[in-house]
């Protein structure tokens, strides 16, 4: 072996090696001040109330408070934007849900790539949207709905909370898999197309599970299915779409999740992550969620990043089926 060759290359190697082994080092004190938690949703939605629910707990396990800066707008683009151009050191975290896997098809100029630009730490809640009809409705069942929709292409309407919400989706994934045509009404908000439902004027809708909830068992609603993989712990007596309407895979769920700007330090994205898997865990947090509608996931940061770009790929398809176009 030519050793003159390989000595120079010596301390090149070692010092990668040292900066390999000091950068966890460098980050075993974070966080050493607050940390800017932005929620691209108004004071008091739902999304809110879970980040604030979940900021809590963050704020005592990490030690560092997590300040609440509610940034609403452009359907979630504006909180994540500011997210993507924060400096990565751990100290601006983003709660990000369902529009930041739908966006890139719908917006053609969107500031921010969601799989370049972020870096993943945890999907944090899953709350199912579930499928509704009025009290009136000849369906008792989501394998009834489906017939009936075959049997008239288009004659049944369906409601939804808006154009390109997980709720409208929900529909337009229906369609595509079970190969039927629900016409979609979109309404400015799930509030307006929940009243329309309760007094008749609407038959089918694709609901919030939150929202939906007080209904459901009040007996004002009928529950036909759940849009999750599983059943929901709220409801367990409600089936999932995939069983009750014989669709494997079928799924169209609303989440949370949180994430750093890219090239945050892999050790500060590890300490939040598993920071918020404890929270979750924690039984008054749990039930906290529970109670709102939401089902604590707490995944790994890798899982997470899986799911997005799934997620992405997944509606993609539907959008470009269903012809979706926000004006």
């Amino acid at each position: 072996m030519n050793r003159s060759r390989l000595a120079p290359r010596l301390p090149a190697a070692l010092a990668c090696l040292a900066a390999a082994m000091a950068a966890p080092a460098a980050w075993a004190a974070y966080p050493e001040r607050p940390i800017r938690f932005i929620v691209p949703q108004s004071p008091g939605g739902a999304s809110d109330t879970v980040g604030r629910t979940v900021a809590n707990r963050l704020t005592d396990r990490l030690g560092q408070q997590l300040v609440v800066d509610n940034r609403p707008g452009a359907t979630g683009n504006i909180g994540h934007e500011i997210v993507k151009n924060a400096t990565a050191d751990g100290y601006t975290l983003l709660l990000t849900a369902p529009n930041l896997v739908t966006s890139p098809s719908l917006f053609p100029h969107l500031a921010f790539d969601p799989v370049r630009d972020f870096a993943p730490v945890t999907r944090m809640t899953l709350s199912p949207n579930v499928w509704l009809v009025h009290p009136s409705f000849p369906a008792h069942s989501m394998a009834e709905l489906v017939a009936a929709a075959k049997a008239k292409p288009g004659a049944i309407d369906f409601a939804s909370s808006g154009l390109a919400s997980t709720q409208h989706l929900a529909g337009e994934l229906l369609n595509a898999m079970a190969g039927i045509k629900l016409s979609h009404v979109p309404y400015k908000g799930g509030g307006p197309a929940l009243i329309d439902l309760l007094g008749g004027r609407m038959q089918v809708m694709s609901s919030t599970l939150p929202s939906a909830s007080p209904h459901i068992r009040a007996g004002k609603v009928r529950a036909l299915a759940v849009t999750s993989v599983k059943r929901s712990s709220a409801f367990p007596e409600i089936p999932t779409v995939a069983e009750a309407a014989s669709l494997p895979g079928y799924e169209a769920s609303t989440w949370q999740g949180l994430l750093f700007p890219a090239g945050t330090p892999p050790a500060v994205v590890a300490r939040v992550q598993k920071a918020t898997a404890a929270a979750l865990g924690e039984e008054a947090v749990r039930k906290r969620l529970l109670d709102l509608g939401y089902e604590p996931v707490g995944s790994t940061s890798a899982d997470f990043a899986a799911f997005i770009k799934a997620e992405i790929a997944k509606w993609a398809r539907v959008i470009k089926g269903a012809g979706i176009r926000l004006k």
